[in-house]
């Protein structure tokens, strides 16, 4: 995955989360998926419980931490 990816899919804004990366636009964060990710959960589990993510967006998540 390229830095532009990466750049598509997260994003920044100051007045959403704080200021905190997010998953392009929405309000779930990158850290949000990270905790999924450590907490045990699959891709097919953050995928089955957040169906507007994608496993480009987790890819980013990982790539981007």
């Amino acid at each position: 995955m390229s830095e532009q990816d990466i750049a598509n899919i997260i994003t920044i804004e100051p007045g959403k989360r704080g200021g905190k990366p997010c998953i392009r636009g929405m309000r779930i964060t990158v850290y949000d998926v990270l905790e999924y990710l450590a907490s045990g959960m699959s891709y097919e589990e953050i995928l089955d419980d957040f169906p507007y993510l994608t496993q480009e967006d987790i890819w980013a998540c990982l790539s981007f931490s």
